[in-house]
């Protein structure tokens, strides 16, 4: 007869050896892993990467900006929206006061008509459906109650598009969150990387942004071209009186400037208002081949045309670049991205 004993199980002191060996030997070999050498990204081979995050930061910037200011504008809207509701709701209270008294008056001089307490109701759209009474109302009451009606379809419809426009800015500053994030996920990637250098190699990197910066900031040979016009010729004033300062996401000046910024604050100098972003100030005026340039004109660069700057003359623009960088001029051919056309404002 075949043998129903259990098999004998491995004592407690086994296990825990088994296991206590099995974690020595995964430890060992992440150790190992560790242990491997990781190749290392030299200083040119960062900087590359890190330009390209700060492109793409740029990017980002821009529909931040957009959705910056379609929050701003929606909130003049919804407080214009709420104002009139306001006053409508004093003006109805006011028309219903007004028949308030006419009801007092028909009460002393004999009781108050049947009509007249239809509509002092709530609801004047349901007396005037009931259309046989309106026999029973003179000229003043008639005029009177449909002044309410009309008020307080008004005060419908404006407290209506009122919560549209609460709900679409409640969308706004979602988008606006998740822009900001998005461009502060992409700058910290691009302190990760640098945070890879050695301290010499980013005393180097530093001392090579220096050098470029202090040599884009001074005076170029802007060639013979002449201004677009006198308000293109005030605003590239303007734009030069920034060189150096600090590009910064989202800063419209005058400490700091994004790309839109500078020349959205530029332009506001010559007296001409500006969309906020890159992508609505290419609908400011008339558009450009590079050939037809002049200084002060608009230039887009990218497929998205998510950076903007102004024509210098020479083949060079003024420009806010891209974070780690200052207000400076540069070769359009150096941007990083393709001339898409200019703008003429």
């Amino acid at each position: 007869m075949a043998s129903h004993r259990r098999p004998k199980q491995p004592s407690r002191t086994r296990v825990t050896v088994l296991t206590t060996a099995a974690a020595a030997a995964v430890a060992l070999s992440a150790n190992a892993a560790d242990a491997a050498p990781r190749e290392k990204l030299g200083k040119d081979e960062v900087k590359a990467k890190v330009d390209k995050l700060y492109e793409q930061a740029e990017q980002a910037t821009e529909k931040y900006n957009g959705a910056k200011e379609k929050q701003q504008k929606l909130q003049k809207e919804i407080s214009t929206l709420q104002d009139g509701v306001a006053r409508g709701q004093q003006d109805l209270n006011k028309l219903r006061d007004g028949l308030g008294s006419l009801a007092t008056a028909q009460y002393r001089s004999g009781g108050i008509d049947p009509s007249v307490q239809l509509f002092l109701s709530s609801d004047p759209d349901d007396f005037l459906d009931k259309a046989s009474t309106l026999d029973q109302l003179s000229g003043q009451q008639v005029e009177a109650l449909k002044k309410i009606q009309d008020r307080q379809r008004e005060l419908t419809q404006e407290r209506a598009e009122a919560t549209e426009k609460l709900k679409d800015l409640a969308a706004t500053r979602t988008e606006l969150g998740g822009k900001k994030k998005e461009v502060q996920s992409k700058l910290a990637a691009a302190q990760k990387l640098l945070n890879t250098l050695t301290a010499k190699e980013k005393a180097a990197l530093a001392t090579e942004q220096a050098r470029a910066d202090r040599s884009a900031t001074q005076r170029v040979d802007l060639g013979d071209a002449g201004s677009a016009s006198g308000r293109a010729s005030a605003a590239f004033a303007a734009a030069q009186s920034q060189l150096g300062k600090p590009y910064v996401y989202g800063a419209t000046g005058t400490a700091s400037y994004d790309c839109s910024g500078l020349t959205s604050w530029a332009y506001a100098q010559a007296g001409v208002s500006l969309p906020r972003t890159s992508e609505a100030q290419t609908g400011a005026g008339t558009r450009l081949t590079r050939g037809q340039l002049q200084v002060g004109d608009l230039v887009f660069f990218f497929n998205d045309l998510h950076h903007v700057g102004l024509y210098a003359g020479n083949g060079q623009i003024l420009h806010a670049p891209r974070t780690g960088t200052v207000v400076r001029y540069e070769s359009m051919d150096t941007i990083g991205g393709p001339f898409m056309f200019g703008v003429r404002v």
